[in-house]
């Protein structure tokens, strides 16, 4: 009965339906050994057709280029195959062994072709008439690894005698252990890992040369189906083949029977990060934009090392803050939100992402720079990078609002005015090029304070006041104070750029504001440290630029004003509600029809700006205000990176500040006969405190005031504001 079995089997083999690929590998078979046997590769590689192994002599596997963060932590990858490479003789003997068990037992034996292999593999695909087993060796694998564009995938005869002439000059010319190497460096082992340094650290998130056994022989398993048997996706599927490569290493002597139970008895356990790829996505982007234009394809392939500014923490904080914040207004924390939220639209279009530069839903936008270096530390361009690469904090053009205020009190102090000078909060109409009549309003429409100082309209962001303080000044010298300030984009010399009516850049705003916490030096951004190649030579250092803007006795004055803003004004309800009680200024901003809300804020050592708005620009929802709905974005931020670092300390008066109690109802110096309420302690730029005593509270009987008094009293509080 078993004899009657053998015809059926030739009966199978020699069907119409099989007869094609019985002959095919019939032929296959005959033709490569005939090829090897006869030299027949002489005719195949005639005219260059074969690559020539000349060029590894120089060769050097394609690398990607790694880029970190300030504390060294890698943050991504950038590159076509990622690829770190590795010593031989730094990895362990257990990881060249496993891959010598699996892929090429007598690799140390042959000398590029093992034709033991090549005989059993003819004979199992015959029988099975399929491609069920391959007959490459390391050496073989390795001339189509590197030549890919000469050795195509094809199964063809030709493709397999170019492998063996290539194979055979390979080992006429190196070593058994170059070409391990060069092939341990060159694997493709999934999940886009090109050799066993990048595949170790994307499946275990250490390198190569501290893998243990079961580890090795993981990475060992890969390659002949590097997607297959993806630990991630299939982890049973690559456990399985793990243990066929443990089995292999046993009966090959690698492994003692015990060493090999107990591999296979190793649970999977992979790294918990797969992948770097989601990680600042906005700020790697911008950098390998400026990394592309000077390095080329050296950047993909060359394996850089990139240091950057980048402080992961504090991106983490700015991503959390950011995103919290604007679900917490499309949830209608702050009254009913008349828009789609981005969550509904992440279901209408089943969560893919389209890559489109605007989106329909809420944005917003952030940076965080340190203010003495211009080191970014943190930066946010949108909510969804795979939905929109578009970078609003460095490509976005939007209004300040409020936030370009400063450059006009700051324009005002350099040209000799004090925060105790008085101005008229009262209606304004001013005639147009057009023949209209422009007549501005602040936020309260029909709220007027009548004579007020400046740094209360600082404070409280009243419109009127600043509109009257730029025109006094001029508008072309604000718009040269702007720019002063680091501001390239165009600022039209007309009234209404006084309230911040101008489109800006979000990363040059924050960078302006650098000058108010270092009290008066502009920072220009910077998020590259160094460039390295591959072996640590430095190929490229920027070097931070810094430029005076104010003298430190002025900008010490106005800081001060913006300090008020946080302490007392449109910002210091939203960012005492944060927590946050660390000495801090700022700027609230918000533009007409609430389509932009701004806040940028600092400390000695830290400035950070948030915006949000909509791409294309509509109202978010009525009486939307940067205090009310990005500044408690900003307040979380700040307490979250101050609960892991120091207080950055209060600012102290430069050289030649005074300091004098005034009247905030009169602007003068104050008497014992002022109202507590109305007094506050007020410095003053060498030379430009006030001489003159408050004329609106005599003493009794007097009818005119007295002297100040010697003792100072306590610091009244100024009357908090609205949020803006």
């Amino acid at each position: 009965m078993p004899h009657a079995t053998h015809p059926g089997r030739f009966a199978r083999w020699f069907a119409p339906e099989r007869a094609r690929r019985t002959v095919f590998f019939l032929l296959l078979a005959v033709g490569f050994v005939l090829g090897l046997a006869f030299g027949s590769w002489t005719r195949v590689c005639a005219g260059h057709a074969c690559p020539s192994i000349a060029v590894l002599d120089d060769y050097r596997p394609q690398q990607t280029s790694k880029v970190y963060a300030m504390d060294g932590r890698l943050v991504t990858e950038l590159g076509l195959e990622r690829r770190t490479l590795i010593r031989l003789d730094e990895m362990p003997p257990s990881l060249r062994r496993a891959f010598i068990a699996v892929e090429d037992k007598r690799f140390y034996q042959h000398h590029g072709i093992d034709f033991s292999r090549v005989f059993g593999a003819v004979r199992a695909n015959v029988l099975a008439l399929s491609w069920e087993q391959g007959f490459s060796t390391i050496t073989m694998q390795l001339a189509r690894n590197v030549f890919p564009d000469r050795i195509t995938r094809e199964k063809t005869v030709t493709r397999k005698l170019k492998e063996a002439k290539v194979a055979r000059e390979l080992e006429e010319t190196y070593s058994k252990d170059r070409i391990l190497e060069l092939y341990l460096n060159q694997i493709y082992l999934g999940n886009g890992a090109y050799g066993v340094e990048t595949a170790s650290l994307r499946y275990f998130g250490k390198s190569a040369r501290d893998l243990s056994v079961p580890e090795a022989a993981l990475l060992a398993a890969l390659p002949k189906g590097p997607e297959r048997y993806n630990p991630r996706r299939h982890p049973a599927r690559a456990v399985q083949r793990r243990n066929v490569v443990l089995a292999l290493m046993r009966e090959q002597g690698y492994l003692t029977s015990a060493q090999a139970a107990e591999a296979e008895a190793y649970p999977l356990t992979l790294s918990a990060r797969q992948d770097y790829g989601d990680v600042a996505p906005y700020f790697v982007e911008w950098i390998r934009q400026t990394l592309d234009a000077r390095f080329g394809r050296d950047l993909y392939e060359r394996g850089l090392r990139v240091y950057t500014t980048l402080d992961l923490d504090m991106q983490q904080s700015a991503e959390r803050a950011l995103e919290a914040q604007i679900e917490a207004v499309e949830n209608g924390t702050y009254g009913r939100f008349p828009h789609r939220t981005f969550a509904q639209y992440l279901a209408s279009s089943n969560g893919s992402a389209e890559g489109r530069a605007t989106t329909p839903y809420l944005q917003g936008a952030m940076i965080a720079m340190d203010p003495e270096t211009g080191a970014i530390r943190a930066m946010v361009g949108g909510r969804d990078f795979d939905d929109s690469k578009f970078n609003r904090a460095t490509q976005a053009l939007r209004q300040p609002g409020s936030t370009f205020k400063p450059f006009v009190y700051s324009a005002a102090i350099r040209a000799g005015h004090s925060p105790n000078e008085m101005l008229e909060d009262a209606p304004l109409s001013l005639p147009q090029p057009d023949g209209t009549v422009w007549e501005p309003v602040n936020f309260e429409e029909n709220t007027f304070r009548g004579m007020t100082t400046l740094r209360t309209g600082l404070a409280l962001s009243i419109n009127l006041v600043t509109i009257r303080l730029g025109l006094e000044l001029g508008a072309d010298l604000v718009v040269d104070e702007a720019h002063r300030y680091g501001i390239t984009t165009p600022v039209p010399p007309v009234p209404s750029m006084f309230i911040g009516s101008a489109d800006v850049l979000p990363l040059e705003m924050v960078s302006a504001y650098t000058s108010f916490a270092t009290l008066g030096v502009r920072s220009a951004p910077i998020a590259i440290l160094r460039v390295e190649d591959a072996k640590g030579k430095v190929l490229w250092q920027p070097m931070p630029h810094r430029e005076r803007v104010m003298a430190p006795d002025q900008a010490y004055v106005l800081t001060d004003m913006l300090r008020d803003v946080v302490r007392v004004g449109t910002a210091s309800g939203a960012v005492r509600r944060s927590g946050f009680t660390l000495p801090a200024g700022g700027k609230t901003g918000t533009t007409n029809d609430f389509t932009d809300v701004w806040f940028i804020g600092f400390t000695r050592e830290l400035v950070a700006g948030f915006w949000m708005g909509f791409d294309q620009p509509q109202t978010i929802k009525p009486g939307a205000q940067g205090g009310l709905l990005v500044t408690p974005a900003w307040g979380a931020f700040m307490r979250e990176v101050y609960e892991r670092r120091p207080s950055p300390g209060d600012w102290r008066p430069p050289s030649g500040v005074v300091s004098r109690e005034i009247d905030t109802e009169s602007g003068k110096l104050a008497t014992p006969y002022c109202p507590a309420a109305s007094r506050r302690w007020e410095p003053f730029a060498p030379g430009r405190e006030p001489l003159e005593f408050c004329p609106l509270h005599p003493g009794p009987g007097t009818g005119s005031p007295a002297p100040p008094s010697g003792e100072k009293p306590p610091k009244p509080a100024v009357r908090p504001g609205p949020d803006r």
